[in-house]
């Protein structure tokens, strides 16, 4: 019986290994918006997901990468890995997409917390390539009341980007 259950899953897995679309990385460049505009004055990234082909002009799957917001005046740099599920609709007559990213951010610096990650997008689909325009934002609280946000312990970090993403399968 084990024998059997045992190849039904690799059956399942290598159905599914045939269904994967493959890997998309790529980078992203922006600039901070509401709270991290006080704080930041550019913000850089790099992203990396893996999304499998559900039908024809949907994808899902799971996002990660890195977002640096480069501190200006007297603020230190910061910055969040999101982990995140992916989605991405392509249209079939135009070569326009939209997405959305949805999850959890992780702080890199022990003064903020991690936080929701909501990041949707907009762009234009090549057959190994993607530009986009998007909204990256991260809602969090506050570890330390001495942070230079002290009219109330929520926040907001956001960023408008453009990035390019590649295809690698």
């Amino acid at each position: 019986m084990k024998k059997l259950l045992l190849l039904g899953a690799f059956a399942l897995l290598g159905g599914v290994a045939q269904a994967q679309e493959g890997f998309r990385l790529g980078g992203h460049i922006g600039a901070p918006l509401g709270d991290a505009s006080d704080a930041a004055s550019v913000t850089l990234g790099i992203d990396a997901a893996y999304m499998w082909n559900i039908t024809k002009g949907l994808d899902i799957g799971a996002t990660t990468g890195y977002s640096h917001f480069f501190g200006k005046d007297r603020f230190e740099d910061f910055g969040f890995v999101p982990i995140a599920a992916s989605g991405k609709y392509t249209f079939a007559k135009i070569p326009l997409f939209v997405g959305l990213d949805l999850g959890a951010a992780i702080s890199t610096k022990n003064y903020i917390n991690s936080g929701l990650y909501v990041a949707p997008r907009v762009g234009y689909q090549m057959k190994k390539a993607e530009l986009y325009i998007g909204f990256q934002n991260v809602s969090s609280k506050y570890k330390n009341r001495d942070f230079y946000w002290d009219r109330n312990d929520r926040f907001s970090f956001g960023a408008i980007n453009f990035g390019a993403n590649f295809f690698l399968n």
